[in-house]
Formats: structure tokens, sequence, C-alpha cells
């Protein structure tokens, strides 16, 4: 597997995100190892929020919030998938599985930082890959926050919108990452901002990641990796671990996904849901501290 790793260099000067970064190696499925990279904040010794990020962020996503939840004593976590932020960087698209970055971020969470009482959220593809380990490894998890995404099997149809973004990405002969979470935003982003989100990705050798992981969401029911996510979506519906539904109020790729939650997932049946205002998919960026007081109230009251 040829891999790439940004320079350090490149995140220098990121606003508002003064987290040192900490590593550690993964084994790849086919040999090798990857590093991965994380932040942290919060108490050490608090049970710990594990915020995944999506397609194309990192770990940036979460600087509008990451202070929040430390100060409400905490221990955040936040991991960049393979492929993005500090993280290595595969420059074969076909070295990028679903299947791999659910093991990719276990082993990270698990064999390296063995994390347990732990509240995951997920928006994007953190939701994809984290709610595979909720519902695989059940006794690790004590809360879990959905934050636009969902579990898809293919089983039903994917947005218009959606297979726009994925043909964009997919097909431009070179790729901006910040314009396409700009794309996904309501409010617009500073030059800074735009350069943080830009930051892990120098040319367009880097960006395996962003351009593959559009292609590995289920479409289909025979999709690889659709047994695995209706499995996955049976045990959670059944699970009573608490689900807040924490989902934005202007996505037109997710939003339907709310209500089928808040529906259909036992642990969410007894909450009552936000709805974040004035953001878009990347809800992060765009109402992040909001999103961060529901998280907090969550994990204080359990509703």
């Amino acid at each position: 597997m040829l891999t790439l790793r940004t320079p350090e260099e490149r995140f220098a000067e990121l606003p508002d995100f003064p987290y040192s970064p900490r590593y550690c190696e993964v084994d790849d499925t086919e040999g090798g190892t990857l590093r991965m990279a994380w932040v942290e904040a919060g108490p050490e010794d608090a049970d710990p929020v594990l915020m995944l990020h999506g397609e194309p962020s990192w770990s940036f996503l979460y600087r509008r919030m990451i202070p929040i939840l430390a100060a409400a004593g905490h221990r955040v976590i936040c991991p960049d998938l393979v492929g993005f932020g500090r993280s290595d960087k595969p420059t074969r698209r076909e070295d990028h599985t679903y299947a791999r970055h659910v093991e990719w971020v276990r082993s990270l969470a698990f064999d390296t930082l063995d994390l347990k009482n732990v509240t995951l959220v997920g928006q994007d593809w953190g939701g994809l890959i984290g709610l595979r380990l909720a519902a695989e490894h059940p006794e690790r998890f004590s809360r879990i926050v959905t934050a636009n995404t969902g579990l898809p099997a293919g089983d039903f149809p994917m947005p218009e919108i959606w297979w726009q973004f994925r043909e964009a990405i997919q097909s431009q002969p070179t790729i901006v990452v910040s314009e396409f979470i700009q794309w996904g935003c309501t409010q617009v982003m500073s030059d800074a901002v735009r350069a943080g989100y830009d930051a892990p990705f120098p040319d367009d050798s880097y960006c395996a990641g962003p351009r593959v992981m559009p292609g590995l969401v289920p479409t289909s029911p025979d999709d690889p990796a659709a047994p695995a996510n209706r499995a996955a979506w049976a045990a959670l519906s059944q699970s009573t671990t608490p689900m807040l539904v924490a989902f934005s109020d202007s996505d037109p790729i997710t939003g339907p996904m709310a209500g089928v939650l808040q529906t259909e997932m036992r642990g969410a049946q007894s909450i009552e849901h936000p709805v974040v205002q004035g953001a878009g998919h990347f809800l992060q960026e765009d109402s992040g501290e909001e999103l961060a007081r529901h998280i907090v109230e969550f994990l204080a009251t359990g509703s």
C-alpha cells in the first residue's frame, strides 16, 4: 500500500485549533501499518466523547465544539480518519473500503486507547463508521449522538443532491476540499478556515480518501457493506443505549433520516431531540456551539 503523509508545516497556522496531535499505528488487513492521528482535550480520567468527522473534512471540523465539551468536564477525542487530516493517506482508491475504515477506527479507539463508557458523536461518515462500532461493540458505549448521518444499506434511494456531490468529487481533474465543505454550509467560511480544511491535501495526490468515500456508501442491496449495515441497524433498533438525534434544520442530504432514527431506534424514543438551527450538512461548522451545548445537556441529564 502506497501512502502519503502530509508535512506537519501544513498545519502550522490553524485558526482556533491549538491541540497537539497524538499518533498511533494501526494494522492494515493486508499487512503493514498506518499512522492515525487524533487530538484530545479535557480531563484524561473522564468518560470519553468520541467525535468522528465525515467526508471530506477532518477533526478541525470540531474546533468550535471541543472547548465547550472539555469545559463541561468531558474527555474529548477527535480522530482523523485514514486518508484525512494528519492521518496517513493511501493513494490508491482500492485501498479504501468501508470495512477497513471501521476496523482502523476500532483499532485506534479500543486497541490503542481502550475507550469505555464512550459517548459517540458521529456526523456524515463519522456516523456510518461509528454506528457500526456501537452496534458491534455495545459494551463500549454508554451514549450515542447522531448528527446529519445514517446507516445506509442500499434499500432506499439516495437523494439527487448526494449523487451530484459524488459525481463532482469523483470526476473533477483536481479538487479543493474547502469548496465542498463550503457547499455543505449555510455560513460563509473565512479564508483562514478554508485553508484549515485544505491543509491536509497539498495536492491532488493526497485526495484519494475524499474522492473515494462517496463510492463506499452502500447504494444497492447487494453492496458488500450492506449486510453488516443491516445487522448494525437491527442491533441498534433494539438497543436501550440512549441516542440523541441532533440534526440541523437545513441539510438536504441526510435531513429525512432524523425522523427515521427518532422513530425506529429504541434508545431514541424517550428523548427530546433538538433541531440545530441555521446549519447545513456540516452543522459543526455552522452551529458548532449550539450542537455542543445540546450534547452537554444530553450527557448531564440523559435526555
